[in-house]
């Protein structure tokens, strides 16, 4: 293991805090490293293998691409980019796609799109309304719609003007609207490393009404959220309402590089050839494996069996919330998207994450003191099980350290 972090170390840039351990193997709900140790993952390689590793329909559906081409440009009709275009469409609002390789890239898309969009309407409306927490990507200006200093602080900012509003605060929002004329607000469903923050149905709705109201976009970003992490196809759903832009990327590519907006067709085109392009995106593969993802989804009924499989997760986190009440401050989220917030200082919370990998268990921390779980929606009872075992006993552990 001391072998491959000193490889690491010397020829990848330090761009993140590696986990001590070198994956070999994925399968199902497991990963195995190279010394044959197997861990429970429920952070899913975050948030993108939404039916687990290697599933083995998806390896059939790489494998059958893979015969045909790997790359073909945008210059040629790409028929598994329409055919995925064709199911996403289906699946949430009457529009056209623009694909991207990466969640950050369909930020940066979506940015270029309300810059259209601004050009295109008589009244003078510019900028982009974000969450308090918020995170929409890392490129530069991505970072400018995500509200987390650490993320943003030592970069340069862009032109373009952001309004942060705090989640839940709808007079806020109407303000803010009024007074400065944004062209588009932008929302995760649920914020994701903002500390698993769902937003409720009445606010989402009055958010869909100023918009709609004030020829301003309503855009989800549901990068992290889609899939059926949250019991739905994508987690706006909920709320009952309709996007005039969608942000997917994550679990749409199977394991793949794959991301991209859905636009409403009442705005779908503003983006004129050669307005924006990549080279890679769709890759054939991915698109490839995105429609058969989907087809798992609906076909194969795993959004019904993810909800099971989640009302079963809760029920025992609630549970052991009840074990435990001075540890645990509460338990957030919605379906396979879950945040335990600990009441802890932030390194007795990372000693409970480096605990549970050495029992095998994957789990992630956002927020400094929030254990986030991102599990397929695939889990089993016992894998649920055997994730509620290791942690009841490092939460005795931590009872046991305080007293």
């Amino acid at each position: 293991m001391t072998e491959w972090k000193d490889r690491d170390h010397a020829a990848i840039m330090t761009t993140y805090n590696r986990l001590p351990i070198t994956i070999e193997k994925g399968e199902g709900s497991y990963l195995t490293d190279v010394n044959g140790t197997k861990y429970l993952d429920l952070f899913t390689g975050l948030a993108v293998n939404i039916l687990g590793h290697s599933h083995p329909k998806i390896i059939k559906a790489l494998k059958n691409q893979a015969d045909h081409f790997l790359h073909i440009s945008n210059v040629f009709l790409n028929k598994p980019a329409i055919v995925l275009a064709e199911k996403l469409v289906k699946h949430s609002i009457e529009g056209k796609v623009f694909f991207t390789n990466s969640g950050a890239e369909a930020t940066e898309a979506a940015i270029k799109l309300v810059h259209k969009y601004s050009k295109s309407i008589e009244q003078n409306r510019n900028g982009i309304v974000v969450l308090k927490n918020s995170f929409h990507g890392r490129t530069l200006g991505a970072i400018k719609l995500t509200r987390q200093r650490g993320v943003y602080q030592d970069f340069p900012s862009t032109a373009l003007p952001i309004y942060e509003v705090a989640p839940h605060e709808i007079e806020e929002l109407e303000r803010i609207i009024e007074r400065h004329q944004p062209a588009a607000v932008l929302m995760e469903p649920v914020l994701g490393s903002g500390g698993i923050l769902p937003l409720n149905q009445t606010y989402l709705k009055e958010v869909e009404r100023l918009c709609n109201e004030n020829q301003v976009l309503f855009c989800m970003d549901e990068i992290q959220t889609g899939m059926g992490r949250t019991g739905t196809f994508f987690a706006y759903e909920h709320a009952e309402v309709s996007p005039d832009l969608i942000l997917f990327a994550k679990g749409v590519g199977g394991g793949l590089p794959l991301g991209g907006l859905i636009v409403s067709d009442k705005y779908s085109d503003l983006f004129k050839p050669g307005d924006h392009g990549t080279t890679f995106a769709p890759s054939p593969l991915s698109a490839a494996l995105g429609s058969e993802v989907i087809d798992i989804l609906i076909e194969d009924e795993m959004l019904e069996k993810g909800k099971k499989a989640s009302e079963k997760l809760w029920q025992e986190l609630s549970n052991i919330k009840s074990d435990f009440p001075d540890l645990i401050e509460e338990i957030r989220g919605i379906g396979m998207m879950v945040g335990i917030v600990m009441n802890l200082e932030a390194g007795s919370v990372k000693s409970i994450q480096r605990n549970l990998l050495e029992a095998g268990i994957l789990v992630d921390v956002t927020q400094q003191t929030i254990i986030r779980l991102l599990p397929p929606l695939t889990i089993s009872n016992a894998e649920i099980h055997e994730f509620k075992k290791a942690f009841e006993n490092e939460l005795k552990s931590q009872k046991l350290g305080e007293s």
